[in-house]
């Protein structure tokens, strides 16, 4: 049994005590409220095992806390100076109202949104960003960021105040309708589109998003991929929904390289207002998705090829890279000679991380001409610049699995509207009655 400093009640969101417990194959959470009982939710199902699935690292604290150590994790985000990850991606939420009603979404938007930030509170936070942790990613989310029609200036923004690599987070409806609306992305300088994209049919999307999506989700693929920014294809997944259908979209994915850069699977989490907690059933663990991977692509795809991450916490993520060749099939890149065993600075992966995402998520590069009869090596070595995929997942933690020692090594923050960076999943953190730990807690626009 391994024991975690502790996590929160789903009820009240009190620190309590917590630990893991492996049964079988088997990982749970498990915590205890002296007010509200005993919680007990699935974290990790079968191979690889969960004790064996680590990197470790060496902390990277972060450039400048904002916030002293009081409460202790997670009361204090700010980031405090108790925080083992600097920021590799901030998330800058640029609105909140949203031209969809999912009943899946971090955010809850569109209901009852405030005022969108203006331009210059946005370009202060940019300096916030900029002050507190340097040049790294950044995220334009929301809501739906494309409801603003002023988005293109946003970009121009953050473009002009250094930042290298800039991504849209997006359902790319505006995308796919507006002729001209990618190339004016592309022309602001936008890097690369994170795409909602959570099956190849629409009885996924109508089950997940309300509508059918599916042509709508193509057509923006193609208008973006035409200008030249890169596509990742991110599905929450869902079992019983589209837990199926994880190999037809890497093969989608596959087919639509090198315009499509990567697959980021996000296992769904639960946010807002859940009077009894969701059954175990309704979880998927990363482990199962390595596995549902490999049966869905016939062993194109192999649980053994994904490494756990080298900037956030291990139990937090996998990835693994291929290459698509000339017949659509996957052939799996080399990682390096690193094994993992040794512990690494969090501030290497971090900058690893940061550099990667830059690379494989932006449109690839036009790579020189070759010799006139190239051999085998030089073809390997130039499609292996442009046709490359990165294949990734990520799970998000709710009241009921959240584990502090994950959170202290996150690298993901949001950008509070009053300038202060807090760890995504406690941003977004709910109780079973639907209140906030940090969301719509924050007033007023960025102090300096």
């Amino acid at each position: 049994m391994s024991t975690v400093p502790r996590s929160l009640c789903p009820v009240c969101l009190r620190p309590v005590s917590a630990h893991h417990e492996t049964i079988g194959d088997e990982t749970f959470l498990i915590k205890q409220c002296l007010q509200h009982g005993e919680f007990r939710v699935i974290v990790w199902r079968g191979q690889p095992d969960f004790h064996q699935w680590k990197r470790p690292k060496v902390p990277s604290m972060p450039r400048q806390p904002l916030t002293a150590v009081d409460q202790g994790c997670p009361l204090d985000c700010g980031l405090c100076d108790a925080h083992r990850q600097h920021t590799c991606t901030a998330v800058m939420e640029v609105t909140w109202r949203c031209n969809f009603g999912c009943p899946v979404c971090f955010a809850s938007s569109g209901k009852t949104a405030p005022p969108d930030p203006t331009q210059e509170e946005i370009g202060r936070l940019f300096d916030r960003v900029r002050d507190v942790s340097g040049f790294c990613n950044v995220q334009l989310s929301g809501g739906e960021p494309t409801v603003r029609d002023d988005l293109f200036d946003l970009i121009r923004i953050g473009k002009a105040k250094g930042f290298p690599f800039i991504q849209l987070n997006t359902n790319g409806l505006r995308i796919a309708r507006e002729p001209d609306y990618a190339a004016g992305l592309a022309e602001a300088g936008l890097d690369s589109v994170f795409l909602q994209f959570d099956g190849t049919d629409d009885v996924i999307h109508s089950a997940l998003r309300g509508q059918a999506l599916f042509e709508s989700k193509l057509a923006a693929i193609d208008a973006l991929a035409a200008t030249g920014i890169g596509v990742v294809l991110v599905p929450t997944v869902v079992p019983g929904v589209n837990d199926h259908d994880l190999g037809a979209i890497i093969r989608l994915a596959a087919e639509l390289s090198p315009g499509v850069r990567g697959v980021h699977f996000q296992p769904v989490s639960y946010f807002g207002r859940y009077p009894e907690p969701p059954a175990d059933e309704q979880r998927v663990t990363l482990p199962e998705l390595m596995r549902h991977l490999e049966d869905q692509t016939d062993g194109a795809i192999k649980a053994q090829d994904f490494q756990p991450p080298g900037c956030e916490h291990s139990h937090c993520s996998f990835h693994a890279n291929y290459m698509v060749t000339e017949s659509g099939s996957l052939q799996k890149l080399s990682a390096g000679t690193d094994c993992g065993c040794l512990p690494r600075p969090a501030s290497e992966g971090a900058d690893k991380a940061k550099s990667f995402v830059k690379r494989q998520w932006s449109a690839p590069k036009t790579t020189l001409p070759m010799a006139d009869a190239p051999d085998a090596l030089d073809c390997f070595i130039e499609r292996a610049g442009t046709h490359t995929l990165a294949v990734s997942a990520m799970a998000f933690q709710d009241a009921w699995t959240l584990d502090i020692e994950r959170l202290k090594g996150c690298c993901i923050h949001i950008v509070s509207p009053d300038g202060r960076l807090v760890p995504f999943c406690a941003y977004n953190l709910t109780s079973m009655d639907g209140e906030t730990l940090y969301r719509n807690k924050t007033h007023g626009a960025v102090s300096s």
